[in-house]
């Protein structure tokens, strides 16, 4: 084949009176470079985006959570032994949720109100290390009401919607504090401000109050009860089929629900953000792709005469599709080069500088995040190639079929 790519090579070298071909070449070239840095650049974001999700998220939240289908679960500390008994789980809380009521000297607003135990907390979620040392510094409170005030640990935009700090009071009130007898009466309503805490999601500093669980069972009127009994897993992307296992093992009433199926909704509409922007994008090489064509086409015309000496001189109809493919093949590899090299500096410079600014409370972050993986850099360039590729084909055909007496009598 050495002579194939010969003239292939020679084929690249335009002449200046074939400055047209030249053009279209050179388009065809920038095309497939803008058309793969793009892609890269693209992906590379909302890659980056879903691990940044993913890792906030399983920040805050725990990696699984054990529920009853019937209520509140009556007998925590057996339910958590239940839990325990599969080698993935490393670690339980109880852990009490409610919607509730907050209101300072400045405004008021609905929570999603946490009870959570300060001295195993933390070993679930990271977040809840910070909040349980916040739980641990101040009093728990007297219920006679003689003692200190209970405290609270509030997400920073809710404290600056609230406009209070460390040390300040709140009144907290639930849906389960109405009602009943009149002479039972909630103990707790005001709690002293134990810190602020800050997830870096929007969604989360801006409704989540904590306290501790034994609060929260009196102020949701739940006794030794608890909502749900959240666990750490060693492996979290085993959490699908660990769930499975102690659903099995359980039964019902018992519900065991894994990260994953907690956020089904926000993963998955992420993953069909990132095929589509894929698809769209891959829509630029395909454009790119048919000015690759075109130059071939060009090209054909351009050398008719000189496919029919080739043909003349032995060549077969084999030998001169290759050498239109290879020069084909040439222009993408080119291009997909210069896409690849300027998608990973581009990349790069997102990542180390964050000049790009985004409003927090509207994403889930503040500056874009990148993760360019090799995978995905291979999986466009094998896209890339491939498009060119098939773009080369019908040039090639065409000028494989030329006959050599035609091509000279007319070229």
């Amino acid at each position: 084949m050495a002579y194939e790519w010969f003239v292939s090579q020679r084929y690249l070298r335009v002449k200046h009176k074939e400055a047209f071909v030249s053009l279209i070449t050179f388009l065809s070239i920038s095309g497939v470079a803008v058309g793969v840095m793009a892609l890269i650049v693209v992906i590379a974001v909302m890659s980056g985006a879903e691990i940044d999700i993913r890792d906030r998220i399983l920040g805050i939240q725990s990696h699984m959570i054990l529920m009853n289908a019937n209520g509140p679960i009556h007998d925590p500390a057996a339910a958590a032994s239940a839990f325990q008994r599969d080698k993935n789980i490393a670690a339980t809380t109880p852990v009490i949720q409610s919607h509730a009521m907050i209101r300072s000297s400045h405004d008021a607003t609905g929570v999603i109100l946490r009870g959570i135990d300060p001295q195993s907390a933390g070993k679930v979620t990271e977040m809840l290390k910070q909040v349980s040392t916040c739980l641990s510094d101040i009093p728990t409170g007297d219920p006679e009401g003689s003692g200190g005030l209970p405290g609270i640990v509030l997400g920073r935009a809710l404290a600056k919607q609230l406009s209070v700090s460390k040390g300040d009071t709140v009144f907290l009130m639930s849906p389960h504090s109405f009602g009943g007898p009149a002479d039972y009466l909630p103990a707790r309503k005001r709690f002293r401000i134990a810190g602020v805490f800050s997830s870096g999601m929007h969604e989360y500093d801006s409704a989540m109050a904590y306290i501790r669980l034994s609060a929260a069972q009196e102020v949701t009127r739940m006794g030794q009860s608890v909502s749900i009994i959240a666990a750490r897993l060693h492996n979290i992307y085993d959490a699908r089929k660990t769930a499975e296992a102690l659903n099995a093992a359980l039964g019902f009433p018992y519900w065991v629900r894994d990260w994953m199926q907690m956020n089904r909704n926000l993963f998955s509409a992420l993953k069909l953000q990132k095929t589509v922007m894929f698809i769209i994008l891959t829509l630029i090489i395909l454009v790119a792709a048919f000015n690759v064509a075109s130059s071939l086409i060009m090209m054909v015309m351009e050398k008719t005469r000189e496919i029919a000496i080739l043909k003349t001189m032995g060549a077969t109809s084999r030998s001169i599709k290759t050498i239109f493919v290879i020069k084909g093949m040439a222009i993408g590899a080119v291009g997909t080069v210069i896409g690849v090299t300027f998608g990973w500096v581009l990349c790069a410079i997102l990542k180390q500088y964050h000049f790009i600014k985004l409003p927090e409370d509207v994403y889930y972050f503040t500056t874009l995040p990148v993760q360019l993986e090799a995978t995905t850099v291979m999986l466009i360039t094998a896209a890339a190639l491939l498009l060119c590729f098939l773009s080369t084909l019908y040039p090639a055909k065409q000028a494989s079929k030329l006959h050599p007496v035609d091509a000279i009598r007319y070229g």
